[in-house]
């Protein structure tokens, strides 16, 4: 195929549509159109964004003004199909009516006592989750990096206190691959050197896959079992991700969990699940621990947790590890306000009522099976459960135009939206996306790694 421009491989013009191709519900290719057009960022949102706020991620240039379901609006009208969920946060769909009627709801009654009191709210929402989850204590916190940070401290209290470990010489472990937030806290136990940058030291001691000095692989029973072998009296607890998010959407073996619950029982270690990006039927379980039937000691929630309307995370645990009060008066301003838990109330009744992990779970399948369709010499490899998914992207091209990055730039041209990590193309949509828009997208990923090679330009926000 000869080389074509950007504006050959998008119409340039706002609202011109473009036979792209979709797929019926047993993955047959059938004509349809859908809206392609090229992203113009106006009134200066984005100048204005690089001008005053230092950049993080490397954001794709789209100012985004609306959002429902699973559609995406940008400032100038252009409509996208929604492949993020804002990093697996909506899987309830942007704005869901119930949510966000219990936002205004209780916006307009009271949104935040502090710890120095109770409210009415905080209690229901712990309840119910203790109830859903079989634990039996709950603590709110704001950030899935929050949480980690309250897990560290109550394994190190429990691990002094409990199990007699020598005073400063707890150690946990998490593994290879892990994303557990970016504080400086979770951020000691990665392994992802493009988040641990060089001058954030020094990190928290006996915290990480070598905490011990031998490394925990992610999904290496060998490994966690050696290093309990050697250090388990010293060990408080083992964190971990039944189902990588950031680092590959990759989940673990049948029988991993199984094993690991058991090696952490016999060596007295807390068995922690992050379940801040795999749970609320991301993966296809309202937990992805629930594949296997096992009972972690502490299991970590957020994003999902209120549907993206507030921001809040929580730590369930039992109550021999969690007690009935917090070591060191822990707590944190917003955490628990009766804002943040009337809207966690709405999002979780619409994860169940509308029974979102199984269709995560049916939908996740049909889509990897039509992502192992494509004949593409690009596509190295497809990984995932549920609709927590990534196409791995052989990059090796000599052209230099084949990367994960420039993949999902040429795909937000033509009006769906995802991310790259390193040379991973992620996808995690909204639980309730309509099968039409599902199967829309995915054919444009695969008109999209058909042209992207030859397309000479260069496409807006590939760098």
């Amino acid at each position: 195929m000869a080389a074509i421009t950007l504006a050959e491989a998008v119409p340039a013009l706002p609202g011109v549509s473009s036979t792209l191709g979709t797929v019926n519900g047993n993955g047959v290719a059938k004509e349809a159109l859908v809206e392609v057009t090229a992203i113009d960022p106006s009134e200066g949102f984005i100048e204005d964004e690089r001008e005053y706020c230092p950049q993080g991620l490397n954001s794709l240039p789209i100012v985004v003004s609306r959002a429902k379901g699973a559609h995406l609006w940008s400032v100038d009208g252009r409509r996208y199909v929604d492949f993020m969920s804002a990093f697996a946060v909506t899987n309830q769909g942007h704005c869901h009516p119930r949510i966000i009627a219990a936002l205004i709801e209780q916006a307009q009654k009271c949104t935040l006592t502090s710890k120095a009191f109770f409210n009415d709210q905080n209690s229901v929402l712990c309840k119910k989750l203790c109830k859903l989850l079989g634990f039996d204590k709950a603590v709110p916190m704001n950030t899935g990096s929050d949480a980690i940070d309250l897990v560290i401290k109550l394994a190190r209290h429990w691990g002094y206190t409990r199990k007699g470990i020598a005073k400063d010489q707890a150690l946990i472990l998490t593994a290879t691959g892990n994303f557990h937030g970016k504080s400086l806290s979770p951020l000691s136990g990665s392994t992802d050197p493009g988040i641990r940058a060089p001058y954030f030291g020094p990190y928290l001691p006996g915290f990480g896959p070598d905490s011990t000095g031998h490394i925990v692989r992610y999904n290496d029973l060998n490994d966690l079992e050696r290093v309990l072998e050697r250090d388990g009296h010293r060990t408080a607890a083992f964190i971990m991700e039944p189902v990588l998010g950031y680092g590959g959407c990759i989940p673990v073996s049948d029988g991993y969990l199984q094993a690991a619950r058991e090696l952490c029982t016999k060596h007295n270690v807390l068995l922690v699940m992050d379940e801040i990006q795999s749970g609320f039927g991301r993966a296809g379980y309202l937990m992805a621990h629930q594949k296997e039937n096992i009972k972690p000691d502490l299991v970590v929630l957020g994003k999902a947790l209120t549907g993206g309307a507030y921001a809040m995370s929580m730590v369930l645990g039992s109550r021999e590890v969690m007690g009935d009060k917090l070591p060191g008066h822990h707590s944190s301003t917003f955490s628990g306000n009766p804002l943040a838990s009337a809207v966690g109330l709405a999002a979780v009744d619409v994860i169940v009522d509308e029974q979102l992990p199984q269709r995560s779970l049916q939908l996740g399948e049909r889509v990897r099976a039509r992502l192992r369709s494509i004949k593409s010499p690009f596509i190295k490899e497809i990984t995932g459960q549920g609709l927590l998914i990534a196409v791995n992207i052989d990059e090796s091209h000599p052209s230099g135009r084949v990367t994960a990055r420039r993949l999902a730039a040429l795909m937000a041209q033509r009006g769906v939206i995802l991310y790259s990590v390193a040379n991973r193309l992620r996808m995690s949509p909204p639980l309730v996306i309509d099968e039409k828009d599902l199967w829309e997208g995915i054919n444009v990923l695969e008109s999209c790694l058909k042209d992207l090679v030859n397309v000479v330009d260069k496409i807006p926000g590939e760098e």
